[in-house]
């Protein structure tokens, strides 16, 4: 009978208990309810997984080295994480996402480095690792740079798809090359694979417009935990592979999710023109936009039974919602009622608008998703409107030559009244006119959001 590695058997079931708490943690973050409960489980299972490693076998008393690593890491994510604005989280959470996929694709040169004798589907594994692992990195770093505002608008040119595809297709066959020869490929050909893989990543992402950066984000998410579960294979560590089959399922099924409140397939994310102005001849709008103060706002407002609140990444730049809540308790506090309706895609990443909400304290229960708020709108006497564009634009129903065009929408035009919080005349983000602009029952309020919610609050304050 062999003897039994009780150090090995702790290691083992220290990396499960910590797989097992963050499939825990992350149902808990199902609900906002249980959100913070399920932050706290995962990063204790984080910290479990990090502070057993210590004693692994494979680490040959690196010690120093990983403390280093693990405390400037730490410091810089503590002191980033302290200080980043609500408005800056969706770019927060692309750089974190790049970082994880950068730290498995750095495993896996470390592992092909070596150059040791392993079966070839360990070795397969290691390879589709890395590739997956640095596009999300890249690809990762090119959507914080458009979020962050360093790269603007977007980068095309003739025989673009054509060009990424033929990169793809040469680093997959530098792969293959790398998986079939064994211990025997060149490190200038394993140092090719992975330059090709990073230039891939940002390839496919510059073409992309801003608008589908929440759908690009949680691609990016999915390739980075599928990334990491592989190479939890290859190391044969349960918690990375555990952990990265939860990341790159939930990942997936986001992905999915955002697609289809958007009515589109993620071919069509990735390789579309939607997210600038150049989508095709859209119908033409009739009609002029009509402005409104903010006094007649809070008149209206003040006397309606029923307000419908529809945030967007507006409400998020003016950092508004602790306004747009105080003005909330005030129309409750006059008898009406008042109810929140998010729409899938709003703001810049997947919850945007619920974190930003639950930030300034808004209930749970008075916020509402795009099914269950839709059939409300004929009802509602005023919808307010503030910093959404897109989510709310009929074009999306009517206008068969709108990019956006079958986008299950936000119903806002169905209510009687319709206040729209703008600062300016332009098109939102994605570049598309918005025709609920130019409606009959749509009234605008210019100004800055944080501005016009205080105005709105002053004047229900003086009826």
């Amino acid at each position: 009978m062999e003897d039994f590695d009780l150090l090995n058997f702790v290691i083992q079931a220290t990396y499960f208990i910590a797989a097992l708490l963050f499939i825990l943690g992350l149902k808990q973050m199902g609900s906002p309810m249980t959100a913070r409960r399920g932050i706290v489980w995962a990063g204790v299972g984080m910290v479990m997984a990090t502070l057993i490693t210590y004693f692994h076998h494979e680490i040959n008393h690196n010690y120093i080295w990983m403390t280093i690593a693990i405390g400037i890491g730490g410091a810089i994510a503590y002191v980033s994480g302290k200080k980043v604005a609500m408005t800056d989280m969706p770019q927060m959470i692309a750089l974190y996402n790049g970082m994880g996929g950068g730290a498995a694709a750095a495993i896996a040169a470390v592992i092909l480095l070596k150059q040791d004798e392993m079966p070839m589907t360990i070795q397969a594994l290691a390879v589709i690792g890395a590739m997956i692992g640095t596009v999300a990195f890249s690809g990762s770093l090119v959507a914080y740079a458009k979020l962050q505002g360093l790269m603007r608008g977007v980068i095309r040119f003739p025989m673009q798809q054509f060009f990424n595809a033929l990169v793809f297709v040469v680093a997959l066959t530098i792969g293959l090359a790398i998986i079939l020869n064994g211990t025997e490929y060149s490190m200038t050909l394993l140092a090719v694979f992975f330059v090709l893989a990073l230039a891939f990543g940002v390839m496919v992402t510059v073409p992309i417009g801003g608008a589908d950066m929440p759908v690009v984000i949680s691609l990016f998410n999915a390739l980075t935990g599928l990334a990491v579960g592989f190479e939890g294979y290859v190391l044969s560590n349960p918690a990375m592979m555990i952990a990265g089959i939860v990341v790159g399922s939930a990942g997936t099924l986001l992905t999915q999710l955002m697609a289809k409140a958007m009515n589109r397939p993620i071919s069509n994310v990735l390789f579309s023109n939607f997210g600038d102005a150049d989508g095709g001849e859209a119908e033409a709008v009739n009609g002029s936009m009509k402005e409104i103060d903010a006094t007649d706002v809070a008149v209206m407002m003040a006397f309606a039974e029923k307000v419908v609140i529809i945030p967007g990444y507006g409400m998020a730049v003016a950092q508004a919602q602790h306004k747009v809540w105080e003005m909330t308790k005030q129309l409750q506090e006059r008898g009406a009622t008042v109810k929140f309706a998010i729409h899938p895609v709003a703001g810049r990443m997947p919850g945007h608008m619920n974190v930003l909400l639950a930030e300034a304290g808004v209930p749970y229960d008075i916020i509402y998703d795009l099914d269950e708020i839709n059939e409300e709108f004929p009802t509602t006497d005023v919808v307010l409107v503030i910093g959404a564009n897109d989510v709310v634009n009929p074009a999306a129903r009517t206008d068969p030559n709108s990019p956006i065009y079958g986008m299950p929408i936000l119903n806002a035009d169905y209510a009687k009244n319709v206040i729209v919080v703008k600062r300016g005349k332009g098109t939102g983000f994605s570049g598309i006119e918005n025709h609920l602009f130019f409606a009959d029952n749509t009234r605008m309020l210019y100004g800055d959001g944080q501005d016009v919610a205080n105005d709105l609050v002053t004047s229900l304050k003086e009826l």
